[in-house]
């Protein structure tokens, strides 16, 4: 039931991640605190369409 989904930063819009997710019990979209390589910094990343 998982599927995979790519995280993106909030500020460079680089795709750092993928992680799972289950969508039964997650219906909306998934934001962490991540540090993103090319900003140098822990950002906000989102799930990418």
């Amino acid at each position: 039931m998982a599927d995979k989904i790519t995280l993106v930063c909030s500020e460079c819009f680089s795709r750092n991640y993928t992680t799972d997710k289950n969508k039964k019990t997650q219906t909306g979209r998934l934001e962490i605190k991540k540090f993103c390589p090319k900003c140098n910094k822990h950002t906000l990343h989102k799930e990418s369409k």
